[in-house]
């Protein structure tokens, strides 16, 4: 292909992309739509959907570092740091799934529903954008987050490991400098009980979408880690070292949204200059393309628009809050849930749990506030929704379960 190597990149970028939001477009895959199952209905079949991605995003890894076509020790963001974030995994994650429900869906799920015709999931991501923007180009995280997070963080390699994903933390209790073999004993450990789990009920086995769905989102993740940091990603941040004006956001990386929609409003704002085209960026745009694409060929292209006030404040803060939550979590829920799931990142695991607990929360709340009506303050309902969270006792419970 005679194109220079980063117009290679970002267009193979793209173009993965592209399938990834057609295929989320079909299957109805959503990581806020799965927890809502689990919480509302009790059906885990699209949650065990989203693990089978991450499982086969994990294996591939796994067993492409085996294979020595890529090590993922140096990623954009940096998952296997041995910076340990934790206040930033917890609380990030936390704001992410509280907004990513009052919003609608996550940061993937928003560029599938443009892709579709939906008008407020633009003003979503516009709104994403300029906190996600904020967080990473001004000083808003220094002066609101930094001060207090920094000194709570852990410095692991204090503790002589050599960065914070399972395999290197097992190989630093054992006092061995082989993390890659640790890497691939718990990949293949957490794999196979996983699917064991996922597939023992019928309820995936019987659902080819959400199989399709679970199979394809891995690849694309797995794909993306291949084309960034295999042989043509090397080359690739190789060549640029030696150019006159470097691109921004070079690097070994995989599917994440969040800091995109940051990047989205300063290549705006940069009046679409080349050099601001990142690989996110592209990602982002493949992704409602793809949806797109699909909406016109099955003919389900819909113009939506805010019901009232309250729909249009409830997804305004939600983008508030997944713009400064994903930024915080270093990724939403396929850049923590599966990207960096699949390099074993200790904090994605950590960050993957709050989302997961902040939405439902969220979900719990809005349900009993629901039924009750002015009945329910917000106190009682929050307390009410950790007793039936099971993380607090069913003696303090508020509200009558429904």
């Amino acid at each position: 292909m005679d194109l220079e190597i980063t117009q290679q990149v970002l267009l193979y970028g793209f173009v993965i992309a592209v399938v990834l939001g057609a295929v989320v477009s079909k299957t109805n895959f959503c990581t806020m739509g799965s927890v809502s199952d689990w919480v509302n209905i009790g059906d885990t079949t699209r949650l065990k959907s989203w693990v089978l991605a991450m499982v086969v995003a994990l294996i591939g890894v796994t067993v492409l570092e085996m294979m020595d076509v890529f090590v993922l020790d140096g990623t954009r963001p940096p998952y296997r740091t041995t910076g340990f974030a934790w206040p930033r995994y917890i609380l990030g994650g936390l704001l992410f799934g509280v907004g990513m429900t009052l919003a609608s869906g996550c940061a993937n799920k928003t560029l599938v529903r443009i892709g579709g015709g939906n008008i407020k999931s633009v003003f979503v991501l516009l709104i994403t954008g300029i906190f996600a923007y904020l967080m990473t180009k001004t000083d808003f995280y220094g002066m609101v987050f930094h001060s207090w997070m920094s000194p709570m963080s852990i410095d692991l390699s204090l503790y002589g490991f050599a960065g914070q994903d399972l395999g290197s933390l097992a190989a630093g209790v054992a006092g061995s400098e082989d993390a890659r073999s640790y890497r691939a004993y718990i990949a293949g450990g957490i794999s196979l009980v996983a699917l064991v789990v996922i597939f023992k009920s019928q309820g995936l086995r019987n659902s080819f979408n959400h199989i399709f769905a679970g199979l394809a989102v891995g690849f694309a993740v797995l794909a993306a880690w291949f084309v960034t940091a295999g042989p043509m990603g090397q080359l690739w941040q190789e060549e640029v070292e030696f150019m006159d004006e470097i691109p921004l956001g070079v690097g070994a990386q995989s599917f994440t949204f969040i800091n995109p929609m940051g990047e989205f409003l300063d290549f705006g704002l940069n009046a679409g200059d080349q050099l601001f085209l990142t690989f996110g960026l592209v990602a982002l745009f493949g992704v409602v393309v793809g949806a797109f694409i699909y909406a016109l060929v099955t003919r389900s292209f819909r113009i939506e628009w805010f019901l009232n006030m309250k729909d249009f404040i409830n997804h305004s803060i939600g983008a508030v809050l997944m713009g400064i939550g994903g930024v915080l979590a270093m990724g939403c829920t396929i850049g923590q849930g599966v990207t960096g799931i699949s390099v074993l990142a200790l904090g994605s695991f950590l960050a993957l749990f709050s989302i997961i607990l902040g939405s439902a929360m969220t979900m719990k709340i809005q349900f009993y506030k629901m039924v009750y009506e002015e009945d329910a303050t917000f106190f009682m309902a929050f307390i009410t929704a950790l007793v039936d969270l099971k993380l607090l006792p069913a003696s303090m419970r508020k509200l009558d379960a429904v």
